[in-house]
């Protein structure tokens, strides 16, 4: 995130994601956590198309609202995204991402090799599983 203006526009696009889409309270979606957060954005051209949050307590990382434009998505820029969480947390000096997927996207963190923890959960009215990947140490 460089800018001001690129912040708004991830937090945007997470209300249209969130909110609009699937019906969490906004209340819910601005947790307080964004101003402690290192957001990683997805840029096409100059707009943000895709975005995340890392929240960084001690060796681990709190993965939240990953969030892409309708219209981008199944291109590869979630995916991006994590690859990019990954360095960041490297770079921060912690070792271990946690996250509660949405259901539906499961595969996508499998995929990235995050492994589920614990049973499924309602969060915001929306089913979710806990998740975590521990980083080898090896730069990525």
């Amino acid at each position: 995130m460089r800018t001001r203006p690129e912040l708004d526009a991830a937090i945007d696009l997470r209300y249209q994601v969130f909110c609009l889409e699937q019906g969490v309270p906004r209340s819910e979606e601005r947790d307080g956590r964004d101003q402690d957060a290192l957001h990683l954005i997805a840029l096409e051209g100059e707009t943000v198309v895709g975005t995340c949050r890392l929240v960084f307590v001690g060796s681990t990382v709190q993965f939240s609202r990953l969030a892409v434009v309708r219209a981008a998505r199944r291109q590869g820029i979630a995916t991006a995204l994590l690859q990019a969480a990954d360095e960041e947390t490297f770079k921060g000096g912690a070792n271990r991402l946690v996250l509660h997927a949405q259901t539906y996207a499961r595969a996508l963190y499998t995929g990235a090799g995050y492994q589920p923890r614990g049973r499924e959960f309602t969060e915001a009215g929306i089913e979710h599983v806990a998740m975590e990947k521990l980083l080898d140490g090896r730069r990525r």
